[in-house]
């Protein structure tokens, strides 16, 4: 995450608004990026703006040693900076019109192998999206030790207060896809599959078995 000075600030999308059509409508992308993730990163600011002690500190710290902040801005903190967190992460791994493809790689061969095939994952992942009541994010994970689990969270909950790290995510609050579908998340899930950057959630999954590698 860039700074000025202290302060986090709003990354640009690695595409137009209009680049994940017709499955993500322009409209929805650029409000939910440009207000509701800037809404995030304003608050985010706000909550340290006279907390010194933790300018230094990235994105990534701020959530995993967030039992460490004092008590008046920890819950604070955690929801924004949480929001900040996962916006970035669904946005970072999309790309416009992938058809769904995901080729063979690290990545792959390990969710055939835990859920038994794409299809399973697939159906297993959208389940997860459909089960959270109200607001959260679906996401693909990776445990302590290094096992791949599909898990959903709460409101702007992150995988990493958990010690989990995330390998892909879906956004189910309304705001991700209610212009456009309404009450039909289940439509959006099915067609959030084409948007998919696989190369991208590949290396970052690569990445992180070889850090568990390095670290043996």
């Amino acid at each position: 995450m860039s700074y000025t000075n202290y302060e986090f600030i709003l990354k640009p999308l690695p595409y137009s608004f209009d680049a994940l059509e017709p499955f993500i409508d322009a409209k929805t992308l650029q409000i939910h990026h440009d207000k509701h993730l800037l809404n995030y990163v304003n608050k985010l600011n706000n909550v340290l703006r006279d907390h010194k002690e933790f300018w230094d500190w990235p994105l990534e710290k701020l959530l995993k040693y967030n039992c460490f902040l004092p008590n008046s801005i920890k819950r604070d903190v955690k929801v924004n900076a949480g929001g900040v967190y996962n916006h970035n992460f669904y946005f970072d791994i999309m790309m416009p019109d992938n058809n769904g493809k995901i080729k063979n790689g690290n990545l792959f061969n390990d969710i055939v192998s835990k859920f038994g095939s794409f299809d399973n994952f697939k159906m297993k992942f959208k389940k997860s999206g459909m089960d959270r009541v109200g607001s959260g994010y679906a996401w693909l994970v990776i445990d302590a030790f290094y096992n791949l689990n599909i898990i959903s969270t709460l409101n702007q909950d992150a995988p990493i207060l958990f010690g989990l790290e995330p390998v892909l995510c879906v956004d189910v609050w309304e705001h991700a896809y209610y212009l456009k579908y309404q009450n039909r998340r289940d439509e959006y899930l099915e067609n959030w599959f084409n948007l998919i950057d696989w190369n991208k959630c590949d290396e970052i999954y690569s990445k992180l078995i070889e850090k568990r590698q390095s670290s043996k």
